[in-house]
């Protein structure tokens, strides 16, 4: 039987293989419109959390009293998916994956406008070394104009609100609500693309492009499932084997090698993420410790 800490290290492993095999597909699709790419990852995702949708909600799943809170986080994860699916088409795979991990980064610098958090010296030098890495990676994109090293910077931006929304929303909605109403959104957008053409896939490629919408469905779930049993600081460093999955998925299937700058922006990046967990933790036992002796 498996304690709660290695149920949590479980899940997150299970999450970031989805995730790294939905990348591989997304990146894979290059034959197919980013629109109709988009229709598979919401309607099959959507599908999914059907089967975790508890049988006595059935009638009335959908109902909620946050509307407005889950129509934002709805648009900025369109943006950050958009945005994510377009870099990994264009770039190669651990360079979009190293800037990715940045997110914490702007998640920070965003609570201090929306959730009126403090953040303190350390957490901006985190800020800080997280974007010397940035541009670090980015450099020779931006030197010679390559546009697409942008998406992965907008998939930032989109993520870390969509992380604060969710903080917002799981304190009374359940978590298959917040994802489903998320794929429905994806699978909405999708309608739009379908004048620009889309082609019809064969057999092989029809369940592979399904496989990104229950690859990331169940990646969602696995992630909060995580969370669930272990604490954020015992399995959040599992997150960086993303990076590790990248250079060898890039290597033998794309032949991408990733140069000595990514590799240096990238742990620049981890560092700063990695010092951000830690301060985090570090303020939560503190208010633990204060309410606990009062």
């Amino acid at each position: 039987m498996l304690s709660k800490n290695q149920l949590g290290f479980l899940y997150m492993f299970l999450s970031i293989c989805a995730f790294s095999i939905m990348d591989l597909i997304v990146k894979w699709s290059t034959d197919y419109p980013l629109g109709q790419v988009l229709f598979f990852r919401g309607f099959f995702g959507m599908a999914f959390y059907f089967f975790v949708i508890p049988r006595e909600r059935l009638h009335d799943f959908y109902l909620t009293k946050r509307a407005g809170l889950h129509f934002l986080r709805c648009f900025s994860g369109l943006i950050a998916l958009v945005a994510i699916f377009i870099a990994l088409r264009s770039l190669p795979l651990a360079t979009v994956t190293s800037i990715s991990f940045a997110a914490p980064i702007f998640t920070t610098i965003l609570s201090i406008f929306l959730l009126h958090e403090n953040v303190g010296v350390f957490r901006w030098l985190a800020v800080l070394i997280g974007f010397v890495g940035i541009l670090v990676i980015t450099e020779p994109g931006i030197s010679s104009l390559n546009i697409y090293y942008i998406f992965p910077i907008i998939f930032c931006l989109g993520l870390s609100y969509v992380a604060i929304a969710i903080r917002q929303l799981s304190t009374t909605e359940p978590v298959w609500l917040i994802s489903f109403y998320f794929s429905l959104s994806i699978t909405l957008l999708s309608f739009f693309t379908i004048p620009q053409g889309w082609v019809m896939p064969d057999i092989r490629d029809f369940i592979l492009l399904s496989m990104v919408g229950i690859f990331g469905g169940v990646a969602n779930l696995w992630l909060s499932q995580s969370y669930k049993y272990s604490e954020v600081s015992l399995v959040t460093p599992l997150k960086y084997l993303t990076l590790l999955f990248a250079i060898v998925f890039g290597y033998f299937i794309w032949d991408e090698i990733p140069t000595i700058k990514t590799l240096f922006g990238a742990a620049l990046v981890i560092i700063s993420t990695m010092i951000i967990f830690r301060r985090e933790i570090y303020k939560k036992n503190i208010i633990t410790s204060k309410t606990f002796n009062d």
